[in-house]
């Protein structure tokens, strides 16, 4: 169970998550995530970054299994300030960041995601933030810059999930392609970005990240405090027990 970064000679650096069977992050994988990121952008030959996954889903969010077998709150914490950093550690990387999506992206995937630069993904990907039927809050911020305001209000209230294919036709995606293309779509919009100057490229990394309308670190952060708001209130514990009870 692992967090890799391997760097080609062209300057694309690959992050790869392989936590099977589903990709449900523990506190570690998602510091992993933010180190690994941090890393690439601090070194100057990272032209691009491509964030992908082995297995049967990019990411199924935070392990709730691993949450439930502690007695105290340093499970939520850990996981909710391993989240902010791996959502940080994308969305201000000095570089380009492409996430390759094969499979489900659920809440923190959608995290993950949400503040990446460009999404490929494969054509039985899909998108969601199963969030409320675990006593949480969080990612919204991540999902409003993937979907308009009222289909992200209706796929958060309802825990709905929406596919890479309707995400294109909305302009979030940029290619949808057959699992088996996946990697190679994300090494041609990476080779491409990486083919230019990279003082250019770091400079309009950071051009755009200012000319956003929302501050996504702190929006984030605010949800997470109503996230604390329901565990120290004990319904967060109860909905994911019973998470952890049927076996989901």
């Amino acid at each position: 169970m692992t967090i890799t970064s391997a760097m080609h000679n062209n300057g694309i650096r690959v992050v790869t998550m392989d936590y099977p069977p589903v990709n449900a992050l523990p506190v570690a994988g998602w510091f992993g995530i933010g180190a690994a990121l941090d890393e690439a952008s601090k070194d100057p030959n990272t032209r691009a970054v491509i964030l992908r996954a082995e297995g049967r889903g990019f990411n199924a969010g935070v392990d709730i299994k691993e949450m439930q077998s502690t007695t105290d709150f340093n499970a939520i914490l850990g996981a909710n300030r391993g989240c902010y950093a791996a959502f940080k550690s994308i969305y201000e990387c000095a570089v380009p960041v492409i996430a390759a999506v094969n499979g489900f992206c659920l809440g923190g995937g959608v995290g993950l995601v949400g503040n990446a630069d460009t999404i490929i993904a494969s054509d039985t990907a899909y998108f969601g933030v199963p969030e409320v039927d675990r006593g949480a809050l969080g990612a919204a911020t991540h999902l409003a810059r993937l979907v308009p305001a009222h289909m992200l209000r209706t796929l958060y209230f309802t825990s709905r999930t929406i596919s890479a294919q309707r995400l294109a036709e909305l302009g979030s995606v940029a290619e949808v392609v057959s699992p088996d293309k996946l990697d190679e779509t994300a090494f041609a919009y990476a080779g491409e970005i990486a083919s230019k100057d990279p003082r250019v490229m770091r400079a309009a990394k950071e051009a755009l990240n200012c000319i956003d309308p929302i501050d996504v670190n702190k929006s984030y952060r605010f949800e997470q405090g109503f996230t604390f708001e329901l565990n120290l209130g004990g319904v967060a514990d109860e909905l994911r027990d019973e998470f952890v009870a049927t076996g989901a």
